[in-house]
């Protein structure tokens, strides 16, 4: 007789007193998991996730770079200790680096921007060699010399308003602060309104000393800090610019540069608020409104001119070789079943806390369940981890990997679980709607890092809601090109103020990020129970009354929207109340099983749960959203003119928030038919467990 282990004596003789049901889970067993989540999260160890840290972020690890392949082998070795079956899949993507930058303010005084953040005497990071310079990845080439002008945050409503005061940006370069936006819509308003190069600087107001103390004293951007970052057009796709919908193996036919869509034409270049200065105060014009005016010590003037600029830029534009790392712990009863959970390891400098911290939680959060495996619980589904590369230039590992796996995703994930930066702070999350209520008891029964109550609890919400999935991080593809029910993680603390800096270092996360690893430790623990419950849950728990929920509050927010009262909102309203319908009928036939779960017939269990995880692909269409076809999902997406921010029901509210009224009806009508297909599919699950 094989001995229990102590892993199994906690799990099957201390049940949980008072525990409250769990989706997918019989009560006895729900109750009976509590001890067993405790020992997960118990096993999480600070110093596991500082010695992970320490060697990831120890060096500049940009993609494309040799340190980017180091941390990806370090990552592989940890893996394979961990006993995971492992390896590094390689794709080779358009990875621009910059060959020259130059910017130069030629009146009416003269002025050579810096382009560079000095080294901080008490931070060693600051000096390492390798250092990518600053820059946006993506930008155009060029040299251009044109007259300034100052556009606020650079987003539509900006330039609409330098249109009433009759100042024309055609022919300018204009200069605008990050923050209110991504730094690709930027780019593209500025040439969309005829700009031929754009400056993109940090103001104190933001994220520097109108916030608190600088670095390194504080947290905060210092004045010569800069934001790199990409500029991709992220919101037509994201991934290799050079190889839409097809991975970017060394052979791959690729696009000719100037066909990328997502690749800009103009020069777009990020500076410092120390380099932008000369160039504020030597506008002239109108005063800059009020809102516009930012805490570099100039009066805010909006030009043009009589700042006269000279700005050249030259990229590479070269392939380069991409480092994913992906580990798999084989599931028991549905092994070709899978649950991942990813994060990205690349970096634009060191990186402790973008995106080192969430990238040490996944090898934690490995290491906790192959730990669990070895003690004999094996997860019923398998589970896969991987830390993706070249996320920072546009989601390209994760994209060029999802894309090159479409069909085995498409068949076998049932979700996908995302990080990034994990900091001292609240947690947050966004999903997708059907894994609201699973993300609800996961908070219920996790406690929070430092004090009593639950992570539900420190909601405060009556009601409880996920936050929609829009982009800017690994979940992209998954989600909304490949219709894959999921959710991004991570205790949210502010970093504004050396994001994507060479200050976002070792130093820094110790002093400000998470000085005790306390919060990194807990999100661990944290994600290893959530990937434990959705792999060994008898049944998927999904929700289809959220979608229901989701949907009703979200017609009824469009319908606010002018020339919303012309669309026949009554076909729509219509199906999602038969999908609400749907839902509890769902829920009427799987919730007698409950107790009988263990006993079900595991090929007609498995044949149940295929069913349930392929509803979500059928809340997708072949052919897109109008004009981003790439964009599959019809409940989400990244906004046209948000690139980060998410946009719900987006066929739909982009039109009606252009006034493309017939466009919205069509785009009201394919939803419509969408969930009438959604509903059938959740019908059809519904009837294989009638069938038990």
């Amino acid at each position: 007789m094989k001995l229990l282990t102590p892993l199994l004596i906690c799990l099957l003789l201390h049940p949980a007193s008072g525990a409250d049901s769990l989706r997918g889970f019989p009560d006895e067993e729900a109750r009976s998991r509590q001890p067993f989540e405790q020992r997960l999260r118990a096993t999480a160890e600070a110093n596991k996730i500082r010695e992970f840290m320490f060697r990831m972020a120890a060096e500049p690890h940009h993609a494309g770079s040799p340190g980017s392949r180091a941390v990806a082998e370090y990552a592989l070795a940890r893996f394979r200790e961990f006993g995971l079956d492992a390896r590094i899949e390689t794709f080779h993507a358009l990875i621009p680096y910059p060959t020259q930058r130059s910017l130069e303010l030629l009146s009416p005084v003269r002025y050579t921007a810096k382009l560079r953040e000095p080294v901080v005497k008490d931070d060693p990071d600051s000096s390492d060699q390798n250092q990518l310079p600053t820059f946006n990845a993506y930008s155009g080439n060029g040299e251009v010399t044109a007259p300034l002008l100052y556009a606020n945050y650079g987003l539509p409503e900006d330039y609409a308003l330098l249109r009433q005061k009759n100042i024309d940006p055609r022919g300018k370069i204009v200069l605008v602060r990050y923050g209110r936006s991504f730094r690709g819509i930027k780019a593209k308003v500025a040439a969309e309104n005829g700009a031929v190069a754009c400056l993109i600087y940090s103001d104190p107001r933001d994220d520097g000393y109108f916030q608190g103390d600088i670095y390194p004293k504080g947290p905060f951007r210092p004045a010569p800090g800069v934001q790199r970052g990409s500029v991709m057009d992220l919101p037509l796709h994201p991934g290799d610019p050079l190889t839409p919908n097809k991975p970017s193996t060394l052979n791959a036919q690729r696009l000719r540069l100037d066909d990328a869509r997502t690749v800009h034409k103009i020069p777009v270049l990020p500076i410092s608020w120390e380099d932008a200065r000369p160039l504020l105060d030597n506008l002239d014009g109108e005063l800059a409104p009020l809102e516009w005016r930012g805490a570099v010590p100039v009066t805010y003037h909006l030009g043009p001119g009589p700042a006269l600029v000279h700005l050249k830029l030259q990229h590479d534009n070269a392939i380069r070789p991409i480092h994913n790392v992906v580990a798999r712990l084989r599931g028991s009863t549905f092994p070709d079943q899978i649950v991942l959970y990813g994060n990205h390891h690349d970096a634009w400098v060191n990186g402790a806390a973008d995106p080192i911290s969430g990238a040490a939680s996944v090898l934690e959060a490995a290491r906790i369940l192959a730990k669990a495996a070895q003690q004999g619980w094996r997860p019923k589904r398998s589970l896969v981890f991987a830390l993706w590369d070249a996320e920072e230039y546009g989601l390209v590992g994760s994209t060029e990997w999802a894309e090159q796996h479409r069909d085995r995703l498409q068949r076998e994930a049932v979700a996908y679980f995302n990080s990034d930066t994990t900091l001292r702070g609240p947690m947050s999350i966004q999903s997708t709607p059907s894994l609201e209520k699973f993300i609800e008891e996961w908070l219920r029964d996790t406690p929070e890092p430092a004090g009593p109550r639950s992570l539900l609890e420190l909601t405060n919400r009556k009601s409880f809601h996920t936050a929609p999935l829009g982009s800017g991080s690994d979940y992209t593809a998954f989600a909304h090109h490949l219709g894959i029910a999921s959710l991004n993680a991570g205790f949210d603390g502010n970093m504004a103020g050396v994001y994507h800096s060479v200050y976002d270092s070792l130093r820094w996360f110790q002093y400000f990020g998470d000085p005790d690893y306390v919060y990194t430790t807990a999100f661990a623990g944290f994600m290893a129970t959530g990937l434990a419950r959705m792999a060994d849950a008898y049944v998927i728990p999904f929700d289809f009354s959220r979608v229901a929920r989701f949907l009703k509050e979200n017609v009824e927010d469009l319908k606010k929207l002018p020339k919303s009262r012309s669309l026949p909102w009554e076909l729509l309203e219509r199906e999602i109340e038969k999908l609400d319908l749907t839902a509890r009928a769902w829920g009427a036939a799987i919730r007698p099983l409950y107790p009988r779960f263990p006993s079900l017939d595991k090929a007609k269990l498995q044949k149940l749960n295929e069913a349930l995880y392929l509803t979500e692909r059928s809340l997708t269409r072949p052919e897109g959203l109008p004009g981003r076809d790439w964009y599959k999902g019809l409940l989400s997406a990244p906004g046209k003119y948000t690139g980060y921010g998410a946009k719900t029901l987006p066929g739909i509210r982009e039109a009606l928030e252009t006034q493309r009224i017939e466009e919205a009806a069509q785009q009201l009508r394919l939803l419509t038919d969408t969930l009438a297909a959604y509903s059938d599919r959740i019908r059809a699950a519904t009837a294989l467990a009638r069938e038990f």
